[in-house]
């Protein structure tokens, strides 16, 4: 194979040199003999690669046949490149191969996300072990080596496509080299660079066990999509941390503390964050989660219109290995709507009991989540029972056991922020300016 591809190189190749090399019939009787991993074959791509290895192993290859099976597998494998999922690997082949083994569903999987290594079945493990052996195989017929081969067959009967291909590498967009790698690209580098992939069923199982399974692992930030009863992915969630958000110390400590709790498995509270707008509330929650991803924390977004989905949201994510963050921002219900009780029964607990994954937290301008009016208290209400109604709405906040307070900033903090943010973003402008600028736009803005 190594003279074919020097002569390859040096365009020397001719029709009669060619032989079907041994590995492509053994990869396509290794596809045959999968169980455990058959859908890591799966998808558009993945069947035009197929279809161009039955093409190359054929007794007498078809070169009309190889070169159409080729460019269509080239355009399956550059459409797969372009996904924000797709691992950061030059061989377009081989980060499909690697993505479909991360992301697959399938028994061994399932069960290790479910109920960890140390319980996972023994015979599924060794099964594992065994495919994942073979399809190293596949892994292995590399973007250069199927090109030379498709070269070979095509080039002496078709000359004006000599020149028609390159192999499938670098089809990806450029990564931004300075987003910190995914918990996946860590393991799908590591996948990559093993010489044995006997030995990939550990870190396999370790990532399940934190990230979960399927392509909804491939995000830690999901939306709940209310009319479709579905969850979906969210590939470009805002990336504000921790340290972004200034004078917050007191209130990121409660919730870290409460954090860690949940991710180790303690019992936590769900929270509640309420204060004036524009005091970094939602943006506190959001750094959370980007903060702890890679221990395996997950937002789901539900908006308050969803709020009656809560059993059916809560019922997808249960047996799931992430630990879950259900974020409802901007609460609040009016004296009329009654979608708060669905959210009252989830805090208080139901007949099924709620997930130890999943835990709740929203944000509000007021503690009281529920309005009310002063004619609904006392002698003013038509109520008979009125203070019974008064407690009834006045529950929800508690029911929610941390709650936190924003407090609007006082003037010294306010410049503090400012300093400090312009500081992390580089500006180039003096103390004295800088602050005067920023009394200015508070006059003008009311506070």
């Amino acid at each position: 194979m190594e003279s074919l591809i020097q002569k390859q190189a040096q365009g020397q190749i001719i029709a009669h040199e060619y032989r079907p090399h041994a590995d492509i019939q053994s990869a396509l009787d290794i596809a045959d003999g999968l169980s455990l991993l058959r859908n890591v074959l799966g998808g558009s791509a993945g069947d035009a690669v197929l279809v161009l290895l039955h093409a190359l192993a054929a007794a007498d290859p078809e070169p009309v046949s190889v070169a159409r099976c080729y460019s269509h597998a080239f355009s399956e494998l550059a459409a797969m490149a372009n996904e924000d999922a797709t691992p950061r690997l030059a061989d377009a082949w081989q980060a499909y191969l690697v993505a479909r083994l991360i992301d697959d569903r399938n028994p061994w999987s399932m069960q290790a996300e479910r109920v960890g290594s140390e319980r996972l079945s023994r015979g599924l493990r060794e099964q594992a072990r065994r495919e994942l052996h073979a399809l190293q195989q596949l892994f292995q017929l590399d973007a250069h080596t199927l090109w030379c081969m498709v070269n070979a067959i095509v080039t002496p009967a078709m000359p004006a496509l000599r020149d028609a291909w390159l192999p499938w590498l670098d089809l990806a967009p450029a990564h931004n080299k300075e987003e910190e790698p995914h918990a996946r690209e860590v393991l799908a580098a590591q996948i990559a660079a093993c010489p044995d992939w006997t030995t990939l069923v550990e870190p396999l199982e370790q990532h399940w066990m934190r990230h979960g399974t399927g392509t909804q692992a491939r995000y830690h930030v999901l939306r709940w999509l209310g009319t479709e009863k579905r969850l979906a992915g969210i590939a470009h969630p805002d990336p504000v941390r921790l340290a972004n958000l200034v004078a917050q110390e007191r209130q990121q400590k409660l919730l870290t503390t409460n954090i860690k709790r949940f991710l180790v498995g303690l019992p936590a509270q769900d929270m509640l964050l309420y204060g004036p707008p524009g005091t970094g509330k939602s943006s506190t929650v959001k750094a959370l989660v980007n903060t702890y991803a890679d221990q395996g924390l997950c937002l789901v977004e539900l908006s308050k219109d969803d709020i009656g989905d809560l059993p059916l949201v809560v019922a997808q994510l249960r047996e799931r290995a992430p630990h879950y963050l259900l974020f409802i921002d901007d609460l609040s219900f009016e004296e009329h709507e009654t979608t708060y009780k669905a959210l009252k029964v989830m805090l208080e607990g139901t007949a099924e009991a709620r997930p130890a994954n999943v835990l709740i937290c929203a944000t509000s301008n007021r503690l009281n989540l529920i309005r009310e009016h002063f004619s609904e208290r006392g002698s003013q209400s038509d109520d008979v029972n009125w203070r019974d109604t008064m407690d009834e709405k006045q529950s929800l906040a508690h029911r929610f056991a941390l709650r936190v307070t924003f407090l609007a900033p006082s003037q010294q903090q306010y410049l503090r922020i400012v300093t400090e943010l312009a500081t992390q973003r580089g500006l180039e402008i003096s103390t004295e300016m800088l602050q005067e600028r920023a009394l200015q736009w508070e006059r003008q803005h009311t506070g």
